[in-house]
C-alpha cells in the first residue's frame, strides 16, 4: 500500500479554525479538531504541531469569497493568515471556495438532529471536511 503525505484543512475564521486531515490515501477527509484564535503565535504553533504530528504536505484553505466571485474583507484576512502559515513553515497553500461550505456543514448538522446550541462546537470542522473533501475530490477527476 503506498502511503502518502496527508493534507490538512483549514476553515479560518475571527474566533475559531476548523481543522480536517485526509487519511494517508488522500481520498476522505475526516474531522480533527476546532482551533480556538486566541493569539497569532499561539494558532500558528497548533498549526504546526499538527503539521508534523500528521506529515502534512499541503494545507487547503477555504477562501471566502462573495457571492460575485470577488474577494472581500474576510477573504483578505484568510490570505493573509495562509501567507503568514506558509512563509513560517514552508509549506504549500491551496485556495478552495469555500462560500457553501458552511450553508452545507449547518445542514449536515440539521440532519444529524443536532441541537442548535451544539452546532457552533461542530460547524467549523466539518466545514474544513467540506472544504478539504472538494479538494480531494478534484483530484480523483484529473
Amino acid at each position: 500500500m503506498v502511503n502518502i503525505k496527508r493534507v490538512l484543512g483549514l476553515d479560518v475564521g475571527d474566533k475559531w479554525i476548523g481543522v480536517a486531515i485526509s487519511d494517508s490515501l488522500g481520498l476522505i477527509a475526516q474531522t480533527l479538531k476546532t482551533i480556538k484564535r486566541e493569539t497569532s503565535k499561539q494558532t500558528l504553533e497548533e498549526i504546526s504541531k499538527i503539521i508534523s504530528e500528521y506529515e502534512i504536505e499541503k494545507v487547503v484553505v477555504g477562501l471566502p469569497k462573495n457571492m460575485n466571485n470577488t474577494i472581500g474583507p474576510q477573504g483578505e484576512k484568510t490570505m493573509k493568515f495562509a501567507s503568514r502559515l506558509s512563509r513560517k513553515y514552508e509549506i504549500e497553500i491551496i485556495y478552495i471556495d469555500e462560500r457553501m461550505s458552511s450553508i452545507s456543514a449547518e445542514r449536515v448538522l440539521i440532519e444529524a438532529d443536532v441541537r442548535r446550541e451544539n452546532r457552533k462546537k461542530y460547524i467549523d470542522q466539518i466545514a474544513a471536511t467540506y472544504i478539504l473533501q472538494t479538494y480531494l475530490d478534484g483530484l480523483k477527476e484529473k
